[in-house]
């Protein structure tokens, strides 16, 4: 089992955006000195209600204070990209980080962030899939020929080549079950969103198996899951420290039309207490255990964690660092020896 840390570079507006690096780093340091295995960011651009630091230079900054961690880019909008930008900057950051990196994509779903870039949300399957094609061929060192609207190369070929051969891992986010099946097909992980309820993963688990199967891939790759969690003293404790925050992020969430995405036409305007029902991991050390079980025993070999949210003071969510590398992380490796 590997565990990481997923640093919530978001902040509320007008927030001190040089002291919330310096917390984030804070909680890298708390991650890292517990021998934690990754660091990830996300991306979004045009962010209502919050602020938010662009994933390249901030993970290029993270990477400098990791250590011998992963650093995940978890996930880039693939869509909204030029192959050929993704596939230098990514191989540099593979080169900046020394061979860790993890290279996590997915196609977004806010309709603001596909009309700033002028592209037609109807087309973001094909330019997802062209262009991870394209990135995966100049990242092998292929001579590449292509002619498309927003991308046109005639014998291209990249001079600087990722550390990682073939390539860096590619993690692919997916909610439906289409986009699991792809996820089967196209990359080397699918990777868990933090938004749905336990019981409709477990499903989609097994077709996105059986989807690996069918295509002839290895069904026995890693399976990296993202979850909310917060660990204090007490349940009653973690519940009053994070629900407020957790709450509003998925107010955001819910204004963003991310539950539109959810197989199960799930939502996220509904009270706390509903919305953390087997979704949420909030309590005390014993709590965290008992409902994180359930994941491992699923196949999850590789948690990603975020357990600040913008708003949440740093040293509580240090705090929950401590509880689940001293008390949560240990009681499951020992459950799986």
């Amino acid at each position: 089992m590997k565990v990481g840390i997923f640093l919530t570079n978001q902040q509320q507006v007008g927030a001190d955006q040089v002291v919330a690096l310096d917390e984030q780093i804070d909680m890298l340091h708390a991650a890292r000195d517990a021998g934690w295995d990754s660091v990830h960011a996300g991306q979004h651009y045009l962010s209502t209600t919050m602020s938010h630091i662009q994933p390249l230079p901030y993970l290029g900054r993270l990477a400098a204070e990791a250590g011998d961690m992963q650093v995940g880019i978890g996930i880039l909008l693939l869509p909204l990209q030029n192959p050929v930008d993704v596939a230098e900057n990514f191989a540099s950051l593979d080169v900046v980080t020394r061979g860790r990196l993890i290279f996590g994509v997915g196609m977004g779903y806010r309709e603001p962030e596909y009309e700033a870039f002028g592209v037609d949300p109807s087309t973001k399957v094909r330019r997802f899939t062209e262009n991870l094609d394209i990135i995966l061929r100049l990242w092998a060192g292929e001579e590449v020929t292509t002619d498309l609207p927003w991308c046109r190369l005639d014998g291209a070929r990249l001079n600087l080549p990722p550390v990682q051969q073939p390539r860096p891992p590619v993690w692919m986010a997916a909610n439906g079950d289409v986009a699991v099946r792809r996820a089967a097909r196209l990359a080397d992980a699918w990777m868990i969103n933090p938004h749905a309820a336990l019981p409709t993963v477990s499903r989609q688990v097994d077709l996105y198996r059986q989807e690996q199967r069918d295509a002839g891939r290895d069904d026995t790759q890693s399976l990296p899951l993202m979850r909310e969690i917060f660990c204090a003293k007490d349940r009653r404790t973690a519940v009053e420290r994070a629900a407020p925050y957790i709450s509003q992020k998925y107010r955001a969430y819910a204004q963003w039309g991310q539950d539109q995405m959810m197989p199960e036409k799930e939502s996220f305007a509904i009270p706390y207490e509903e919305l953390a029902a087997e979704r949420f991991i909030v309590g005390s050390p014993e709590d965290c255990i008992e409902a994180l079980r359930p994941w491992c025993r699923l196949g999850v070999d590789h948690l990603v964690l975020r357990t600040h949210w913008a708003g949440l003071p740093v040293e509580d969510a240090l705090e929950s660092i401590r509880l689940l590398a001293t008390e949560v992380i240990p009681a499951l490796e020992s459950e799986s020896r």
